[in-house]
Order: C-alpha cells, then sequence, then structure tokens
C-alpha cells in the first residue's frame, strides 16, 4: 500500500497483487523472476461463484479480455512506477471508463451480494458489451 500511495513510486514488495478487474491479475514474483517485466507475472482468469482458476499465465502471451496485452501495456510504464499503470504512470489508457471498472468490480461472482445489480451498474455493463462487440466492417463501394 504504501508504493501504491507513494507520488514518488517505488518497488512492490514479493507477493503484491494487483487486480483491476476480476479476470485479469498481476502478481510480483521473488527478485531474478523476470528482468524485464520487474519481476511481475501476468494472469487471465476465468471467474465464477464456485471459484477461480488460470486461463492463462506468464508474459507477453497473455492478453485481456479487451484484447489488450498485458505486457506491453504495462511495458510503457515509466520505471519509478514498477511496471504498474495507472492514468498518469505512462501507459496507453484503458478503454474503460470508472463506472465500468465499478460495476465489473460490484459484480464479481465470487463476492456476496454480486448477483443485484443497480441500475447504474446495469447501465455500464451493457456500455461495456457494446465496447466489446465486434465492430461490423464497413462497404466502400466505389463507384
Amino acid at each position: 500500500m504504501k508504493v501504491a500511495k507513494s507520488p514518488d513510486g517505488g518497488v512492490y514488495p514479493v507477493g503484491s497483487v494487483i487486480q483491476l478487474v476480476p479476470t485479469e491479475v498481476m502478481v510480483k514474483q521473488p527478485k531474478g523472476f523476470n528482468e524485464i517485466t520487474h519481476d511481475w507475472e501476468f494472469f487471465e482468469l476465468n471467474v465464477s461463484k464456485d471459484g477461480t482458476s488460470i486461463n492463462k499465465r506468464g508474459f507477453a502471451e497473455v492478453v485481456n479480455r479487451f484484447g489488450g496485452n498485458c505486457f506491453g501495456c504495462h511495458l510503457k510504464a515509466e520505471t519509478k512506477w514498477d511496471f504498474v499503470c495507472e492514468t498518469s504512470h505512462g501507459c496507453d489508457p484503458i478503454p474503460l471508463t470508472e463506472p465500468m471498472l465499478k460495476a465489473l468490480q460490484h459484480t464479481d461472482p465470487r463476492c456476496p451480494g454480486s448477483d443485484t445489480v443497480s441500475a447504474e451498474d446495469a447501465l455500464s455493463l451493457k456500455q461495456l458489451r457494446e465496447l466489446l462487440q465486434p465492430k461490423a466492417p464497413t462497404d466502400h463501394k466505389s463507384g
């Protein structure tokens, strides 16, 4: 918590777990685990009311449900932030709004009460589903 709240950054301790949305997490591994990732490992998770399983773990091969490569984004974080992205750490912005993030967190099926969805969360989840819909190809007829 001390590093996360520091205005000057720092190195997260081994065992730190950072999770913004229920289906992805990064874990700080022991020194020497991976120099390029500052010893962070990325996980894509399957979550249900019965628990969590790991779908994929690693570095460049882990892609989140929004199509973003975890390593590719976190690599852009300024060194002082220890590979952790925030809105001002140098990483590309994620396509989720704050209400979408909160709705995902509120509806994490592992948490009690997650099956009750507020009107605000329902609207945010609807907007998220629309964001995730594949875009129809544009028909460019000439003539």
